[in-house]
């Protein structure tokens, strides 16, 4: 460290020994240089030498508690991490936990399904069938309300281009209505939960030739 202009040797040996004691506070294991039996100018000598190794050890703490920050941002990183893959699994065995239960209540809508477009109130002969079918026709509307609230959502397929990731191609059959690929009839609904497939749709694909557009 380079002396002050007009700074005498008294005043840096005096401000050396201050900065010895402060450097003493945050790392006591230095030793102090000795003293006794010296000049000023070794003093100085000696006491500049032991502020370089102050200083040199405090960079190397300086870096060591860098490193440790550095670790403890990693861990902190790591952590939340695992934190949202946990809530990610979660998340996804919630979903098919639902999944599964759904799937179950599933063909009793559809066997609603079929005794609503068997039974049309015109085909029954008794005023207590029709009260029945009434009956009937409300549970089958409690029941869909309830598969609403569940974010269970219908497919609507009939005219839809054939996705084999929405649905199942039961049959396949010429066609002079609908082009080649063409979902011409729902034979079981589909659904989806949140926006992912619950269930596939079982549909008819046409086979073309499709309308004749020249006629």
């Amino acid at each position: 460290m380079p002396p002050s202009p007009g700074e005498s040797v008294e005043e840096r040996v005096s401000k050396l020994e201050r900065r010895q004691e402060e450097a003493i506070e945050e790392a006591p294991e230095q030793p102090l240089p000795p003293s006794h039996g010296m000049s000023l100018e070794q003093r100085v000598s000696s006491l500049e030498q032991w502020q370089e190794a102050m200083d040199q050890q405090f960079k190397q703490q300086q870096q060591q508690l860098e490193e440790k920050d550095n670790q403890i941002m990693r861990r902190a990183a790591e952590f939340d991490n695992f934190r949202r893959r946990t809530e990610d699994d979660k998340d996804k065995l919630k979903f098919r936990q639902t999944c599964a239960v759904l799937r179950e209540i599933l063909p009793i809508v559809d066997t609603f399904e079929r005794a609503r477009k068997a039974l049309s109130p015109e085909k029954l002969e008794t005023l207590h069938a029709v009260d029945v079918h009434q009956d009937y026709q409300g549970i089958y509307k409690q029941l869909v309300s309830a598969l609403k609230r569940l974010n269970v959502s219908s497919m609507k397929v009939e005219g839809q281009l054939f996705d084999p990731a929405l649905h199942e191609a039961v049959m396949r059959e010429p066609s002079h209505e609908y082009e080649e690929d063409v979902v011409t009839e729902e034979l079981q609904r589909g659904y989806h939960l949140d926006g992912e497939v619950l269930r596939h749709a079982m549909v008819k694909v046409s086979m073309g030739p499709g309308p004749d557009l020249g006629g």
